[in-house]
């Protein structure tokens, strides 16, 4: 296999997309050990700084991990996540059953929380009106991947309180026991932050780790306000595609 040392793009990268296209084919398989970098040098002409720089990348992003004295091994496959259509919400259950993985979850919070000034209006409450509040780990094959937060208009949703929270996808609990469809959302914001102390202990990551965060305006099939979500989700678990 050799690289085109023509290209635009630094041999490096180009090393870093053939590893990452061999682990998506399934040519090296979670938890495989990979040549080591020696034999990814003459397997690909390059120089050993070449593979210990692509290497090093593809851990820094969660492909690969190094286990000391042992060599570098396949990390835990990502979750492939679609960018949603505003008509188009997907729930973290159907994204785990998409990916082949098992769905888990635990709660970790309920409670009442004052409205705040964007879900007052979104949601169309009176000032200082009492928000449920709920927040959920969501686990694919036993990994923490993603914080929810969601804030519901109490009056409404206090039904939730009594439920099990802790088997099943809650979209489909809401439109299959209540006839609640959370159909799609009027506005969704995507941005990068770093991991607080709460959150890396939650994900079981670093302080600091970059994490994705999700803030989500959901609605039902007639755009009327459902709730509001505060996800995070961690970076090196998770694929975002178009």
């Amino acid at each position: 296999m050799k690289l085109n040392e023509d290209s635009l793009t630094p041999l490096y990268q180009q090393l870093m997309e053939d590893i990452k296209c061999a682990i998506e084919e399934e040519k090296y398989k979670y938890e495989d050990k990979i040549p080591s970098e020696p034999e990814l040098s003459e397997l690909y002409s390059v120089s050993r700084i070449t593979v210990r720089r692509a290497v090093d990348e593809l851990c820094t992003e969660g492909y690969l991990i190094k286990k000391q004295g042992k060599g570098t091994y396949v990390g835990h496959p990502k979750l492939q996540r679609k960018i949603e259509r505003a008509d188009d919400a997907m729930s973290f259950s159907d994204v785990c059953r998409a990916n082949g993985m098992k769905h888990s979850v635990r709660v970790t919070a309920v409670q009442h929380v004052p409205a705040r000034q964007d879900e007052i209006k979104f949601l169309d409450l009176a000032p200082g009106a009492k928000l449920l509040y709920i927040q959920r780990v969501h686990y694919a094959d036993g990994e923490p991947i993603q914080i929810e937060n969601n804030f519901y208009p109490l009056e409404r949703f206090r039904f939730l309180e009594k439920e099990d929270l802790e088997h099943g996808s809650l979209f489909h609990l809401l439109y299959d026991q209540y006839g609640i469809n959370p159909f799609g959302t009027l506005k969704t914001t995507l941005e990068i932050v770093r991991a607080s102390a709460q959150h890396a202990s939650l994900l079981d990551v670093p302080v600091g780790e970059p994490l994705f965060y999700m803030n989500a305006y959901f609605v039902d099939e007639n755009s009327a306000p459902l709730f509001v979500g505060r996800q995070y989700i961690a970076g090196g678990r998770y694929v975002f595609h178009i």
